[in-house]
């Protein structure tokens, strides 16, 4: 049973980087940047109902800090994106992995009232998510 759940661990790890590496090195197709950030969205892309943008943007727009069974991040607060481990990059990955879609936005929002920073390449994974959801909502 152990070797049937690191073999999973293993596929789903190979499948992300496989998916991101794809992500980032497919050409472009509308003349738009390809890593436009999350964060850098104008304003005008505001649907107008506040409530639904509150909860789909990466900014931090309320105090509320709610924990996704990811306590143990904690211990992470103050520490830079670029300084962490492999095995602590992995910790972040694996809570990332485990979230449902409509999550995954205000888990990032908890982290950062929480202190924590993302390690970068969860956070560019974290971004691809983020903004496929928010593709498959408009069409």
């Amino acid at each position: 049973m152990e070797g049937a759940l690191i073999i999973l661990a293993v596929t789903v790890v190979v499948g992300v980087v496989l998916f991101v590496h794809h992500r980032l090195t497919e050409p472009k197709s509308n003349g738009a940047p390809e890593t436009q950030s999350v964060e850098a969205m104008p304003q005008s892309e505001c649907c107008g109902m506040h409530i639904t943008c509150e909860k789909d943007s990466l900014a931090t727009l309320s105090t509320d800090i709610i924990y996704y069974d990811d306590e143990e991040l904690d211990a992470y607060a103050g520490i830079a994106a670029d300084n962490y481990s492999n095995e602590q990059i992995e910790e972040f990955r694996e809570v990332l992995l485990t979230l449902l879609p409509q999550d995954i936005a205000p888990w990032a929002r908890s982290l950062s009232l929480r202190g924590i920073t993302l390690p970068e390449i969860v956070k560019e994974e974290l971004l691809l998510i983020v903004r496929e959801e928010r593709q498959k909502q408009t069409h």
